[in-house]
């Protein structure tokens, strides 16, 4: 807010003559000062306190796998190794300080063979059986990467014959299993065994199978009107871009056109207690063309009084906003297309059979219904149903950590 008094120009020049001073300080060492603007919102939000550098923090709660064998999981599937990241990369203390130890364990992982891809239709009855033990490879996968990772300095000679070997021998049981459950109710599936060996593998590899050498190692790329430190921001890997400055695209204008770059600030991000949710709670599972119908959709934590047509300059605009209970302000949208293929997924082009966005000034942190009244659909066929959260200006809402669920769901029903 401006102020008119000269008192107040004459404090604000000797904080900006305050500023330069610490800010050219900081330059001659090297460093960045970010200067942001707090918006009056201040006292609902929580700073907790950055770690130290190089210091190995708890992670967020789920950020691990399931099995606890780690961050981060890869499995060969259809000709390349996919990563799994669990919290979005966060690691737990172990393998944080495992990475700065410097022995051969570091930056390597037990890679296997992808099981599940191989399966054929695993029958009804078998289908128990056979998760029980996919689990199991998956188990045995995550004990043979932390045995890696306290013993992978005593050679490869070691990791073979005392990793590898008994993992092999442990899958060949479980596969062994597998193929017995599916055998005894439906045909028998080929080829398991072959499955067995794993090798170890550079985790560094993001471009999926190089034949097993190792890949380069590369700079990150220095690019204009971006954070390029390869310190904290980026978690390391250097900011390419935080605006539109050096974007060769045109600016957006609030329209919905692609091809644009947003300027718009992301805005307001709530506790991940108050981070928006929603559930499609009843809905048919068949319908007739052109037969009306109904989604009943409960939402949490969404505050249903923001909505800035988009056909009328309001997309990406604003900012997200939160109330005084730190909710998220918005709308959601309910879609219904028609899918082509129940095996590809659709042209993200193609325009939705159905589609509404809701604003009724209700909502809020207790979970309430909306009915969706649906006219018919008018060709026949599978449709997708889905609702999602949107703030303001229709961004589907941000949460304060990368590995909670968005606010979306999504139901299929026969047209017939």
């Amino acid at each position: 807010m401006r102020r008119s008094t000269r008192a107040s120009r004459s404090s604000g020049n000797s904080r900006s003559k305050r500023l330069l001073a610490v800010v050219g300080t900081l330059v001659v060492f090297g460093g960045v000062v970010a200067v942001t603007q707090i918006s009056s919102a201040q006292d609902r939000r929580t700073n907790k306190p950055r770690p130290a550098a190089g210091q190995c923090v708890e992670p967020s709660p789920g950020a691990t796998a399931p099995t606890g064998g780690g961050s981060t999981s890869r499995t060969w599937q259809n000709g390349r190794w996919v990563r799994n990241h669990w919290g979005d990369g966060q690691q737990s203390v172990p393998e944080c300080e495992d990475g700065k130890d410097g022995t051969v364990g570091t930056g390597t992982a037990i890679a296997c063979p992808d099981v599940t891809a191989k399966l054929p239709q695993v029958p009804d009855r078998a289908r128990a059986e056979v998760d029980r033990n996919l689990a199991q490879l998956q188990t045995q996968i995550a004990e043979a990467d932390r045995r890696l990772a306290a013993e992978g300095n005593k050679g490869e000679a070691f990791i073979r014959s005392a990793i590898l070997q008994p993992l092999a021998g442990k899958r060949r049981a479980v596969l062994d299993r597998i193929t017995t459950a599916i055998d005894r109710v439906g045909p028998r599936p080929q080829g398991l065994a072959q499955l067995a060996e794993c090798q170890v593998q550079p985790t560094n590899n993001t471009g999926g199978n190089n034949g097993g050498g190792t890949t380069p190692t590369t700079t990150p790329t220095t690019t204009p009107g971006g954070n390029n430190g390869g310190t904290a921001p980026g978690a390391g890997l250097g900011v390419l871009a935080n605006d539109c400055d050096e974007s060769r695209l045109q600016p957006h204008d609030g329209f919905q056109n692609g091809n644009r770059c947003v300027s718009t600030e992301f805005g307001e991000v709530g506790a991940a207690a108050n981070n928006p949710s929603l559930l499609i709670t009843q809905f048919p599972q068949q319908v007739g063309q052109n037969q009306a119908f109904t989604l009943r959709v409960s939402t949490r934590n969404l505050v249903r009084d923001r909505f800035l047509a988009a056909g009328q300059g309001g997309y990406y605009v604003e900012s997200s906003l939160l109330n005084a209970q730190g909710l998220v302000r918005g709308h959601f949208h309910t879609a219904c297309r028609m899918l082509d293929s129940l095996t590809a997924p659709p042209e993200p082009q193609e325009v939705p059979a159905f589609f509404v966005a809701t604003e009724d000034g209700r909502g809020g942190a207790q979970p309430d219904e909306v009915t969706i009244q649906i006219p018919g659909l008018a060709e026949s066929g599978t449709a997708q149903c889905s609702v999602w959260a949107g703030d303001g200006s229709h961004r589907l809402p941000m949460m304060e950590r990368a590995n909670q669920t968005p606010a979306f769901d999504s139901v299929r029903i026969t047209v017939n």
